[in-house]
């Protein structure tokens, strides 16, 4: 079979892979945490509006974020089969794998697009729209859910290339969607006069270019990981797509519960706050992302090398990428703390001119990220259980944070503080408490993999992938 399987991930040195794998996937990752953040900082200096327009857009986090957990529930489950199926040199599976993540992505993709288009307004009441915000927040969803089904294919099968061995090609296709999106979004917001619209447009328009490309990609008949040229590729084995959508359950839970804990944020934010209080958490919020999506980025260079290694049932390699990586995600989370710390207002200042809103971002800015350098080694340990399709434990770790500890503070501690301060400091109580939490896991996990030697059989770990 022509192409040129990953093999590399078997034999190379661990620091060569991470630098080889993951610095791609920092880069697009980071392009992709960009690619957010330059809609926000146009859309906060629309004139006369930019502050409720920002606000309006922190309305439809917890709906991007179903969208998103919906993406990532087909995506994810399907980028860590084909990844383990190559480490067992099963090639017929890995493209049969493929073909199920079009289909899922398509239907999943027009379901949530049909039920959002159909009760637009009450779902964005519900996550805390006001008279004010919500003609923004509208504005927006609509074009981003009607090119929903779009997003969905192009990010799940963006994570297959890197999966399969190529992170340079999901790199570039990453970076073409930022700099298109840089480009049109002011083209289409004060060009054309569209306003937030505009964004939204831009956004669907250079995800549906990005996806063109990447399905002739795949149709590509040479490669080892193709699509059939046929209606084949729209026909579902449901064995696989049962075995594809459990393992991508673990990240499918945890954006539904960032949806849930967005939705209280939201709430609690503009009960004890104001419009301008929600529209700061989305300024923070995107910030702060950036940060995150560099640690993912880590994280989908240690996927296929922790995956395939798994699947050639080599652990030492194994434990290798895990520390290495938990490391160096640390390093970042540092990094994200001192510029929280010592430069929260000159970092803001870029998304808004508005001097209430300015304030009130920077002070919940350096709230919430005092616990900031422990979160890499939690998202870290979260994703190898995932990667070792270990579904369970995954799961756990992924909902502990956001729903066992972050949750009950969001209510508590505005209560207690009497002030919206109380959000912003339920963020660093439960990071903690979670990192503690996955502490326990990682050495238990550690352990079970010393005891396995090269080429045992890894039902000892109590888990099959």
């Amino acid at each position: 079979m022509a192409g040129n399987v990953p093999t590399e991930l078997g034999v190379k040195p661990i620091n060569q892979l991470i630098r080889q794998y993951a610095v791609p996937g920092i880069i697009a990752m980071t392009a992709s945490s960009l690619y957010n953040m330059v809609d926000r900082i146009f859309i906060g200096h629309i004139p006369d509006v930019g502050s409720l327009a920002i606000s309006g857009l922190a309305v439809t986090f917890p709906l991007m974020n179903i969208s998103t957990a919906f993406g990532t529930l087909v995506g994810v489950g399907a980028a860590t089969m084909i990844s383990v199926l190559l480490g067992q040199k099963n090639y017929a599976v890995a493209n049969k794998v493929l073909s199920n993540e079009v289909t899922l992505n398509i239907i999943t993709g027009i379901v949530f697009t049909f039920v959002t288009l159909m009760w637009m307004d009450p779902i964005l009441r519900f996550f805390g729209a006001s008279d004010s915000t919500l003609p923004y927040a509208r504005d927006y969803m609509m074009i981003i859910a009607v090119g929903n089904a779009v997003t969905h294919l192009y990010f799940g099968l963006n994570s297959v290339i890197r999966s399969s061995g190529n992170p340079k090609t999901a790199m570039g296709l990453t970076l073409f969607t930022v700099t298109s999106n840089a480009i049109l979004d002011p083209v289409f917001i004060f060009g054309l006069n569209m306003g937030i619209r505009g964004a939204a447009v831009a956004t669907v328009l250079c995800q549906m270019m990005a996806l063109g490309y990447t399905m002739w990609f795949f149709l590509d008949q040479d490669k080892f990981l193709h699509l059939p040229r046929s209606r084949k590729i729209f026909q579902i084995d449901w064995r696989i797509a049962k075995d594809s959508l459990a393992i991508g359950m673990g990240p499918f839970l945890m954006n539904l519960a960032s949806c849930i804990v967005v939705l209280f944020i939201n709430q609690q934010l503009v009960k004890w706050g104001s419009d301008l209080a929600l529209g700061a958490y989305g300024i923070v919020n995107s910030i702060s992302f950036l940060f995150v999506m560099v640690i993912m980025g880590f994280n989908q260079g240690m996927q296929p090398i922790a995956g395939y290694n798994y699947g050639a049932r080599q652990y030492a390699r194994v434990r290798e990428v895990y520390v290495k990586t938990a490391g160096w995600a640390t390093l970042v989370c540092i990094v994200g703390f001192i510029v929280a710390e010592v430069f929260p207002g000159p970092t803001v200042s870029i998304f808004t001119p508005d001097p209430v809103m300015h304030d009130l971002a920077a002070k919940g800015f350096r709230i919430m990220s005092l616990a900031f350098p422990i979160i890499g080694f939690q998202m870290v340990t979260t994703n190898l259980f995932q990667c070792l399709g270990m579904v369970n434990k995954s799961i756990f770790l992924s909902l502990s944070r956001q729903l066992l500890f972050l949750l009950p503070c969001i209510y508590i501690l505005p209560v207690l503080l009497q002030s919206e301060a109380g959000v912003w400091y339920s963020f660093p109580i439960s990071d903690t408490i979670a990192a503690l939490v996955t502490a326990l896991f990682a050495v238990g996990l550690l352990r079970k993999l010393g005891r396995l030697k090269d080429g045992d059989d890894p039902a000892i770990l109590g888990s099959k992938i």
